[in-house]
């Protein structure tokens, strides 16, 4: 699945039946920190109780951090961290009343083999699209102007005048065309770019609405592409779809950004490009992740890196807690989820 072809609500049991199903009219939650606690101030104790596991702002928050409770086996609703350990992800498997998974992230390609069956998984659609957005778009403008060259140069105290490239004139092929991608183009409507949307299934062009081509038609489409950025999430269809097929087809000195996942491209096919100096990266996500320090990668002039951070912000983290919260009170009244992937009931 494509950025933005999961956005269904799904309704929960009838209240008397939700009622029934308990001994104790209570939901025990568990999250990763105490500002998604902060976030769940104020639902009535009588409905949900709240159990904030690790540590707090700043600081990560996993059940790796500390001992597993004993109210695992009551917990309905879990709530794992932005990157949570492979013991916060096994400990699904101890929790016998789970209900509903609430990731903070939009992905969730590292939960899908360890949900239980029949509980809900949902992500954070929404919540990161202007964070990512805005990373989206500075790394086009960073990489285009060569910010990281002007950087070494300006802490080795070099006045190194160089000419650059630019945005304007463009063309930029967004492929998974969702939230995130709507959110770039938003961004880039004063930069004099073509924009150009790519998503799983083709959708015409609607009032108020631009038409997206479909993955099929991406081979012909790449030539064209000044700059193309990856929205896709983490499938089967998308591993490795990046690979030297894919860089070989894109222009001579087109930059390729990677939003997405790292696993959506080759590693090595990509080190080959931007090694001889056909194309540029921008990356803020990596395959492996991290980015081991003796990888190429990291000498490649060509290459900018962040370390998954473009959704790393204050804005972001406040809209993922107000959407835990939303999710929070709509699970203890028995009414619709937002944002679920899969499960049922």
């Amino acid at each position: 699945m494509l950025a933005g072809d999961c956005d269904r609500p799904v309704q929960l049991c009838s209240p008397a039946r939700y009622l029934a199903r308990r001994t104790v009219w209570r939901v025990l939650m568990w999250v990763p920190a105490n500002w998604v606690a902060a976030g769940l101030t104020g639902l009535p104790d009588t409905d949900v109780e709240i159990v904030a596991l690790g540590r707090d702002v700043g600081q990560i928050g996993d059940v790796a951090d500390v001992a597993v409770p004993a109210s695992v086996a009551d917990v309905e609703f879990y709530v794992p961290s932005f990157f949570p350990s492979a013991a916060g992800v096994a400990v699904l498997s101890r929790m016998p009343r789970l209900r509903v998974v609430q990731t903070l992230t939009a992905g969730v390609d590292w939960l899908r083999p360890r949900l239980p069956p029949g509980v809900a998984l949902c992500n954070a659609r929404g919540a990161h699209d202007a964070a990512t957005a805005e990373w989206v778009v500075a790394a086009m403008l960073g990489a285009l102007r060569e910010f990281p060259a002007f950087t070494r140069e300006q802490a080795a105290a070099r006045w190194a005048y160089q000419a650059t490239d630019q945005l304007a004139t463009k063309s930029v092929l967004i492929v998974g065309y969702g939230a995130i991608g709507a959110a770039v183009e938003r961004r880039l409507a004063g930069f004099e770019v073509t924009v150009v949307r790519v998503a799983r299934r083709a959708r015409p062009a609607t009032p108020g609405r631009p038409g997206v081509a479909g993955l099929p038609d991406l081979p012909a489409l790449l030539p064209a592409a000044d700059v193309v950025v990856l929205l896709v999430p983490a499938t089967p269809e998308t591993a490795g779809m990046v690979d030297d097929r894919f860089l070989a087809t894109m222009k001579d000195g087109a930059l390729l950004v990677n939003a997405a996942r790292g696993t959506v491209v080759d590693t090595a096919a990509l080190v080959a490009e931007v090694a001889s100096g056909r194309l540029r990266a921008a990356l803020d996500v990596t395959d492996p992740e991290p980015l081991p320090s003796d990888h190429p990668l990291w000498s490649l002039p060509g290459a900018f890196i962040t370390p998954h951070v473009a959704a790393s912000t204050p804005v972001s983290r406040q809209r993922a807690a107000q959407l835990v919260r939303e999710q929070a009170e709509a699970y203890a009244h028995g009414g619709p989820l937002r944002n679920v992937i899969s499960g049922a009931y």
